[in-house]
């Protein structure tokens, strides 16, 4: 038994070849199609006949009308419109027999109905047409059909009714090329008006021998003219901007894919717009410079500091890979047993994060920044190094290439800067009269601040940028995002200990004196630099000097890398270090030594100390000099002072021992037991880099 074949489906206007010859398919009936005939006005061939012929072979099958473009009628006039579906009425009556939206059961006119042709019924129609005063030849009529056919209802619109207006209209194309190579040239120079644009193009042009040629337009003409050419790349606005715009890429943007905690983070500085009390009512602005995870977007550092130096990049890795402990004032719920963290599966593998907030520890793999001098020092790249991180600078002006961290900044100043006193604004637009008056935050408190509102709410705050793919409507916070990939990255804990500090401390090549070791006009000196005392320190490179490591908002001590014994660290401390036991850093001493270009050390370490002492002392609290003038210190002196100690560690002096004479003086009555006894004092001693903080006692 053969197989069972479906017949072929024949359309009007489909292609086929029948009896040797090509032919177009004018009408198809129950029993017999109506084709095209070299020889006749057409053929009638029965299906059967047609199916079983040799040759019969479909060639072409018209596609499905395509659907009006409706963004086309709608750039045209409503005449315009009005006219074309006028006549998609009447060719759809050509095609089918019937017009649209015709009653139910309704019989197609005999010259339209079936057994007429296509060319029967567009002379019919032609001829309907002209009765009506609406004068049309069948030529006409199968055209619009056939355009109807292939571009649907806007194939029947007038097309010069949509004809589109040049874009700068008639604008000689030179003037065009001109103006545009002057809003490229200033790119990267200062901000100037559209009538140095307009001068620039006609400067330009006179250049070149088609410029001269060129039509030279009107003023108002040029003036929409620049208006059209710069919209969207503030040629005459803000220059940063400018050159933001300019430096974007091209081609569309990538994405990099990141999904694990500490893949790609990054890092940036930026001015917070808030003033903050420095010293004894020195006020002043300072820096933000934060770190953040691109895959959990976690702030892991965020650090205040009156000017960002790489010494600041640098602890920010190591807070970065540091819990961060709960202070005293915080509430419980910011604990991060109380979290949605992994708590009791971190606390088996780092002991540390028993009291720590709620704040993912994260160790980078990799940093993107910017071109910043704090981030391509070479202080920061080594410690990048020395952690084995990635170091990834961006383009230069390409702030996009960084946009998790910039976006992050800018939020924190919409966020939580705006409702601190002293906020000043983005600029001076948006500045109050007087908020260096209002009740300001030191710069220790205000970094407090900052860091519990970092675990309270960013952290806690759902992202925009941490959607869950399976559910794009629902949103995870940080902490939540952290937990969820956790789940699949796992944890690996890196404590720093005290080397690792002093290895992210700046780096200084010295000789080693029988005095010690002098760095900017200061003497350091220790019993164990003894067998390195004018020694070659065995690195030819440095011509046999010594690696020094220094914090340089601390100048009380330096580090001496010990080449000889094995690469340890030997603690020097300053000389006159009893002289000013307050820590100061190197603005105040550079700053003094200024001022007393020709004094000695131990001059230049006195007039430090008074300086300090007098700024602590405030303006009101000052001595009659020898004329009877006061010493009031200086404006610079006070912010010298002020953002020094806003920046120096607390270090207490060491207390000196009893003398003889104390220890012979009479010991004083005792007091009666009713009264009570006084606290045992316990002194602090002095910061020691080199122990282990997180050692138990």
């Amino acid at each position: 038994m053969g197989r069972l074949t479906r017949p072929p489906a024949l359309v009007v206007g489909e292609r086929v070849r029948f009896d040797g010859q090509v032919r177009g398919v004018l009408e198809v009936t129950a029993q017999a199609a109506v084709l095209e005939d070299a020889e006749d006005p057409h053929r009638v061939v029965a299906l059967i006949e047609l199916f079983e012929a040799e040759d019969f072979e479909v060639l072409f099958r018209p596609e499905r009308m395509p659907l009006p473009a409706s963004s086309v009628l709608e750039a045209l006039p409503a005449a315009a419109v009005k006219q074309a579906l006028w006549w998609e009425s009447h060719i759809l009556e050509v095609v089918h027999g019937l017009p649209p939206d015709v009653e139910r059961g309704r019989e197609p006119r005999e010259e339209y109905g079936p057994g007429t042709s296509l060319t029967a019924r567009e002379k019919a129609k032609a001829s309907e047409l002209s009765r009506a005063g609406h004068p049309a030849t069948a030529s006409t009529v199968a055209r619009l059909r056939r355009r109807y056919l292939k571009d649907g209802v806007a194939g029947l619109a007038d097309g010069r009714a949509a004809r589109k207006r040049p874009e700068f209209g008639t604008v000689d194309p030179g003037v065009v090329d001109a103006m545009r190579q002057a809003i490229k040239e200033g790119v990267e120079t200062s901000t100037r008006t559209a009538s140095y644009l307009i001068w620039r193009t006609k400067e330009i042009l006179k250049q070149t021998e088609e410029g001269q040629a060129a039509t030279w337009p009107s003023r108002a003409t040029l003036y929409r003219l620049v208006e059209k050419l710069t919209a969207g790349t503030h040629a005459t606005g803000s220059a940063v901007t400018r050159r933001s715009k300019a430096h974007t890429a091209a081609v569309p943007f990538g994405e990099l894919t990141v999904s694990a905690p500490g893949e790609v983070m990054q890092i940036d500085s930026t001015p917070l717009d808030v003033l903050v009390r420095l010293d004894n009512g020195v006020v002043g602005k300072v820096e933000l410079t934060a770190m953040i995870d691109v895959a959990t977007r976690t702030p892991t550092a965020v650090v205040l500091r009156p000017s960002t130096k790489s010494v600041d990049a640098s602890v920010l890795l190591a807070r970065t890979v540091t819990p961060e402990l709960m202070r005293p004032g915080w509430v419980d719920a910011l604990k991060m047993s109380r979290s949605v963290l992994p708590h009791r599966r971190l606390l088996t593998l780092d002991e540390r994060l028993e009291h720590a907030a709620a704040k993912p520890v994260i160790v980078p793999e990799m940093i993107v920044c910017d071109h910043g001098k704090a981030f391509i020092s070479r202080n920061f790249r080594a410690s990048c190094r020395f952690l084995e991180i990635d170091f990834q600078p961006t383009h230069k002006g390409a702030p996009f290439e960084k946009g998790h961290i910039e976006k992050m900044l800018g939020s924190v100043a919409t966020m939580f800067a705006q409702f601190l006193p002293g906020h000043t604004g983005r600029n001076t637009d948006h500045r109050g009269r007087h908020p260096e008056k209002e009740n300001l935050w030191s710069l220790p408190e205000l970094q407090e601040l900052l860091d519990e509102w970092v675990v309270a709410r960013w952290l806690n705050r759902p992202h925009e940028g941490l959607r869950d793919p399976d559910h794009p409507g629902r949103l995870f916070t940080p902490n939540q995002k952290y937990a969820a990939l956790i789940e699949s990255c796992g944890y690996v804990p890196v404590a720093l200990s005290g080397q690792d500090y002093i290895e992210l401390l700046p780096a200084a090549w010295r000789a080693v004196n029988a005095y010690g070791i002098r760095i900017n006009n200061r003497t350091y000196d220790a019993p164990e630099l003894g067998p390195m005392r004018r020694h070659h320190s065995g690195v030819t490179a440095k011509r046999g000097l010594w690696e020094v490591h220094r914090d340089p908002y601390d100048v009380s001590r330096v580090w001496v890398r010990n080449h000889r014994g094995g690469g340890g660290w030997v603690p020097a401390t300053w000389k006159y270090l009893n002289r000013a036991p307050v820590p100061f850093g190197d603005l105040a001493w550079d700053h003094v030594s200024h001022q007393l270009p020709k004094a000695t050390e131990e001059e230049l370490a006195e007039a430090v100390a008074a300086l300090l002492t007098r700024a602590h002392a405030g303006p009101a609290q000052v001595a009659e000099g020898k004329k009877g003038k006061k010493n009031k210190p200086s404006k610079r002196d006070r912010q010298v002072t002020a953002r020094t100690r806003a920046t120096a560690p607390a270090v207490v002096s060491p207390q000196p021992e009893p003398s003889q004479e104390a220890a012979d003086e009479p010991v004083a009555e005792e007091q009666p037991e009713t009264e009570e006894p006084m606290a045992e004092v316990i002194p602090l001693g002095l910061f020691d880099p080199l122990e282990d903080p997180w050692r138990r006692p």
